[in-house]
């Protein structure tokens, strides 16, 4: 019998029926390939968080009916690769639960497994949004039925029924989003404007896991522009990050007009942008001018941002090269000649 050196091995040996989502950035699907690649050294983790591989496991083992759901946060070393010292403490908690073998598990061991998850350094607990949408987008995907908050949902955000908003489910939200098609888009993109704050801050945390089609992006940036003119900074936040779902043309358009103006650029807006909107960062000109306003902007950790950029792949080079090539009188110039002192 081969032995089981990574989490890749474990399901496959096992025979459980797994599905991986990114729990980092944004709830998206991860395919099996992704983590054996990582886990064996060949590529660092494409959308890194905080400095870990943020996933959701979602598996059935042996005769268990309902699958178990593992959050694990697996640490990254500098380049972004994995540090496998805990995750070989992990795997090793694992198999000795396990005993004998990985194959033909009962209902006991299953949640003899589950249990590990109770005490484990690796386990962390998501935000409700996105909790929520990580059970939509798995029943999605395992052709389960949408929750019971759907419904209400849907009548409400159409026009089509008059529904006290208050009584609207976070679960019916992003069951809603990660089904939003063109259908459901464009009632969406016109009931934007009416829609309370509540209803739709909610809404956009949602929003910010999914695609956006071009009619809802321009609602999305009239309302947050709204937002911005009264105060309503969460709001006003809440849109930029589902904006990032938008096209590259439309997000990046209105991210370059908010890093124009330094009056916009405040700690929660920069957030936003780096943690959802982080691909529209992949721009000769956008990228150094945000890091500009990172480093311009009082009470911002500009070298936590800036480095948990870094790991990301794609960003990596250019965002180190940004920082190489700076002024020494720059605002990225000061920032870094404070980290040497």
């Amino acid at each position: 019998m081969q032995p089981i050196h990574s989490l890749h091995d474990f399901f496959l040996r096992s025979g459980a029926e797994v599905k991986l989502y990114h729990l980092g950035r944004r709830v998206e699907p991860c395919a099996l390939d992704i983590l054996a690649a990582f886990e064996s050294g060949e590529m660092a983790w494409p959308v890194p968080w905080q400095g870990t591989a943020r996933l959701a496991m979602v598996f059935r083992l042996g005769d268990l009916e309902d699958p178990l759901i593992w959050f694990l946060a697996l640490p990254l070393d500098e380049q972004g690769h994995l540090d496998p010292a805990p995750r070989d403490a992990f795997l090793q908690r694992l198999l000795e639960t396990l005993g004998r073998g990985v194959q033909g598990l009962g209902p006991t061991q299953s949640s003899e497994i589950d249990n590990l998850m109770k005490d484990n350094p690796l386990a962390f607990n998501p935000s409700l949004p996105f909790q929520a949408v990580l059970h939509a987008r798995a029943s999605l995907d395992t052709g389960l039925p949408a929750s019971q908050h759907l419904e209400p949902v849907e009548a409400y955000l159409s026009g089509q029924q008059a529904i006290d908003w208050r009584a609207l489910g976070l679960q019916g939200l992003a069951d809603f989003a990660v089904r939003l098609d063109a259908t459901t888009s464009r009632p969406l993109a016109t009931r934007l404007d009416t829609l309370p704050g509540e209803v739709l801050t909610s809404l956009c945390y949602c929003l910010e896991h999914v695609a956006i089609a071009d009619d809802l992006a321009r609602s999305l940036r009239r309302r947050g522009e709204a937002a911005s003119r009264s105060g309503d900074i969460e709001t006003f936040c809440a849109c930029v990050r589902a904006m990032s779902g938008a096209s590259t043309e439309l997000a990046g358009a209105w991210f370059d007009v908010l890093l124009d103006d330094p009056d916009a650029c405040g700690p929660d807006l920069l957030a936003a942008i780096a943690g959802r909107g982080w691909h529209h960062l992949e721009d000769a000109e956008r990228l150094p001018r945000f890091l500009t306003r990172l480093a311009e902007t009082p009470g911002v950790d500009f070298t936590a941002v800036a480095r948990d950029l870094a790991l990301i792949p794609r960003l990596r080079l250019p965002l180190l090269m940004t920082l190489r090539e700076a002024g020494t009188e720059s605002a990225i110039g000061r920032r870094l000649a404070g980290l040497s002192r």
